[in-house]
């Protein structure tokens, strides 16, 4: 997740392929055989499209960027005078697609980086390490988990019973004569499970003063608002003074309101998940990566956000590449067996 805010920091092309290679490199070699480690190449999919379609409306209608080297031009649409400011067709510059590419290239660069997260991490074991005053929505995803493979089931094995005795089971028909019977055992589940949920203590709530309570919700909520507010501060280029204490300051106050309000929900926690120096060495990779990489775009802005006008190859700077090499070190720290 670091290497994507890194990633917002930059559009040269050398560097966000730097951020790709190092990403998909820790996940070929990181990746289980896990349900979840076949998202990596969705959203490598997804961010290919995402590119391509930055491009196509880069051509169709036009970019605000001005460039001298006319590629082509299309056939232009007349629009009403209140449409002012946007075109149909017209004149595509090579200046305007590489501007484009490199917009539309960071955005992918983004998602592949968010893949790679979903494809090395483990629902289960991000679901164990929720804090206490979130147990009750992670009991609930951890049931939709469960249930989603079981429901999955039925429906095929009830289609194939029925095309075993030559009944349709396609079709508005086929859809009611399968879906009422996996909705009878996905309720007969369901009551089944919430028994065994209540023999075993779910619900149970401590008695908590309003004091705390009161102080519970202003702390996560005025922490949910900071992590916002500079979140979208990294993410502009306007919002970088700002943006790093804001959401430093948002997440402290989330985490001590999510501590207080574990005191509301006592329980015990059955093999806990630990975090050793491995753990830190891996997020501390990306941290530096992302520090590294937003310390040199303020530094060196030349360099990670090279001109389109006039057109100028980009340069590989050499220190912000080195700092992206460190996104490599979870491939050599964990254990294969551990991933």
């Amino acid at each position: 997740m670091s290497l994507g805010t890194a990633a917002t920091r930059t559009t040269n092309p050398l560097l966000l392929a730097l951020l790709i290679a190092a990403s998909a490199y820790v996940v070929a070699t990181h990746r289980s055989s896990a349900p979840w480690a076949r998202s990596y190449s969705a959203f490598a999919k997804l961010a290919f499209a995402v590119l391509l379609i930055r491009l196509v409306f880069a051509v169709a209608l036009g970019s605000p960027i001005p460039g001298t080297h006319v590629l082509l031009t299309l056939p232009e649409i007349p629009l009403p005078h209140w449409a002012q400011g946007i075109r149909l067709g017209g004149e595509v510059t090579a200046e305007a697609l590489v501007f484009a590419a490199y917009d539309g290239l960071k955005l992918a660069t983004l998602l592949i980086c968010v893949g790679a997260a979903n494809a090395l991490a483990s629902p289960s074991r991000l679901l164990k390490s929720l804090p206490g005053a979130l147990y009750e929505t992670g009991v609930a995803v951890v049931v939709a988990l469960t249930f989603a493979p079981h429901l999955i089931a039925d429906v095929q094995r009830l289609r194939a019973a029925r095309r075993l005795r030559g009944r349709p089971d396609r079709g508005v028909r086929g859809l009611l004569q399968v879906g009422l019977p996996v909705l009878e055992g996905a309720l007969e589940r369901s009551v089944a499970l919430a028994a065994a949920m209540e023999a075993r203590g779910y619900g149970r709530t401590a008695d908590v003063p309003a004091r705390i309570r009161r102080t519970t919700a202003a702390l996560t909520l005025g922490g949910l608002l900071g992590v916002c507010a500079g979140t979208y501060g990294l993410l502009t280029a306007e919002g970088g003074s700002y943006g790093a204490p804001l959401l430093l300051a948002g997440i402290v106050a989330a985490l001590a309101g999510l501590r207080l309000g574990g005191r509301r929900s006592p329980r015990t926690r059955y093999r806990p998940d630990p975090w050793g120096p491995r753990a830190w060495l891996v997020t501390g990779s990306g941290v530096a990566v992302a520090a590294l990489l937003t310390l040199a775009s303020s530094r060196a802005p030349e360099a990670l956000h090279p001109g389109v006008v006039p057109l100028t190859a980009p340069t590989l700077p050499l220190w912000p590449a080195a700092s992206i090499l460190l996104a490599l070190l979870p491939a050599f720290v964990v254990p294969r067996e551990h991933s």
